[in-house]
């Protein structure tokens, strides 16, 4: 997600569409970061801290987990463990691992990326893998991981589809990574477990930032070989953290209490689109609203003007061209999308 133009507001700040990454803590998960026990992490005795590692990898079906202060920062882990300098990720072209990290595996892993198409429902191809995998020739990158992502663009990709693409890298011998930063609300979509989605994955990210509502921090998880790996590389990136407890225990509680409740965010994001979709200026098909995003469609020339009408009113969105993503959060239900409805009336009256 490319940030742009005018994004903050002088005036007290109504509703915040720009992403689920700007919750803020709630009463309880306030309360559970207060009453944190806390440890030196960098020593290995943050109790807090591997009480969540524990947590997050039973809950994902892996041996081992490994907290993170970002998810970019996870994955970079996860992709530098898994490869060596001149191999090579198999991705989608518009994965975020691949448009929207800096490049960090290439840039400190000396990791070539090798993108690939990327379905309408957020999938990728067997027969895309088959191309792409590269034969046993020294003038070429050695394949060594594929990665997949869900959600995609606020789609949650269909299990059968995550299960082909995994399948397939396994044939030629490749690891499996998977970018699940909103995994979360792809689970909670399909109605699976998260150890069910991630059967095939040898690794996973998972943000607990986003939809999850801590103020940071993601989760790592794998077998317990590659987390000892990723473990010196996150020392190595700079990511080794002392009494961090204090957001463990947000993210115990976020996996304790706000998990289910995404199917929340769902319903306000579809409540969203059906009400954008009675503006003639505006273009949206709730139908495609599957988790916590709605991407609308404006008239030419008018993203500029509509996010600064919608600043100065204390209503805060990305702008987009020529569609503007809304993502809906603990911190935006109802009310506050009728409110942000009502003003996006009155700028197309």
């Amino acid at each position: 997600m490319h940030y742009a133009g005018r994004t903050t507001s002088s005036k007290p700040v109504r509703v915040d569409m720009r992403s689920d990454t700007v919750t803020k803590p709630t009463e309880g998960m306030r309360a559970a970061m207060m009453a944190a026990e806390v440890g030196d992490d960098v020593y290995g005795d943050d109790p807090t801290v591997n009480a969540l590692q524990d947590k997050a990898a039973a809950l994902l079906g892996k041996e081992a987990a490994l907290l993170m202060s970002s998810g970019t920062q996870g994955n970079l882990c996860a992709m530098m463990a898994h490869c060596q300098r001149g191999e090579e990720i198999l991705t989608g072209n518009d994965y975020h691992v691949f448009v929207d990290e800096a490049g960090g595996a290439s840039v400190l892993g000396g990791i070539m990326f090798a993108p690939m198409p990327v379905a309408a429902d957020g999938g990728i191809d067997p027969a895309d893998i088959d191309r792409t995998v590269k034969p046993e020739d020294e003038h070429c990158a050695i394949s060594r991981l594929l990665t997949l992502e869900n959600t995609w663009h606020g789609q949650a990709v269909p299990l059968a589809r995550i299960n082909a693409a995994a399948s397939r890298a396994r044939d030629h011998g490749l690891l499996v990574h998977f970018d699940g930063a909103r995994l979360m609300n792809a689970c909670v979509k399909l109605g699976i477990s998260p150890a069910e989605m991630l059967a095939g994955a040898d690794s996973v990210s998972l943000c607990l930032s986003k939809g999850l509502g801590t103020p940071a921090g993601s989760i790592l998880a794998g077998s317990r070989e590659m987390i000892r790996r990723a473990h010196r590389v996150r020392k190595l990136v700079g990511g080794g953290m002392r009494q961090v407890g204090i957001l463990a225990a947000a993210g115990i509680y976020a996996l304790d209490h706000h998990i289910d409740r995404l199917a929340e965010d769902h319903a306000n994001a579809l409540r969203l689109a059906e009400r954008l979709a009675d503006i003639p200026q505006i273009t949206v098909d709730p139908a495609e609203v599957e988790t916590n995003m709605v991407f609308a469609g404006l008239p030419d020339g008018a993203a500029a003007p509509l996010q600064a009408h919608l600043c100065d009113r204390g209503i805060l969105i990305n702008r987009g061209e020529p569609q503007i993503r809304l993502v809906t959060h603990l911190d935006c239900g109802a009310d506050e999308i009728d409110l942000f409805v009502e003003e996006m009336q009155g700028f197309f009256a």
